[in-house]
């Protein structure tokens, strides 16, 4: 089985949930498919959608929710199927 990680493309706040009173996108161990939206990175006002590139299961998020993110920092990890 591969990992991928998946990275912020921008710098911003990463948001595991797509507002406060909703639950999160993923957790840790739930199956995701290709593009499937795992968060939401906010700069400026403006929020870009965070996707898995691959089908596999969430392995681990390596920052919280509502954390400050560099361009090119990990976001979280995907065993890959």
């Amino acid at each position: 089985m591969s990992q991928s990680k998946v990275v912020s493309p921008i710098p911003g706040v990463f948001y595991r949930k797509p507002s406060p009173e909703e639950d999160v996108y993923v957790n840790e161990g739930d199956t995701v498919s290709a593009g499937q939206v795992i968060g939401l990175v906010e700069v400026m006002k403006s929020y870009f959608e965070i996707k898995a590139e691959d089908d596999g299961v969430i392995e681990s998020f390596a920052i919280e929710h509502e954390d400050s993110i560099d361009a090119g920092q990990e976001i979280a990890i995907i065993n890959a199927k």
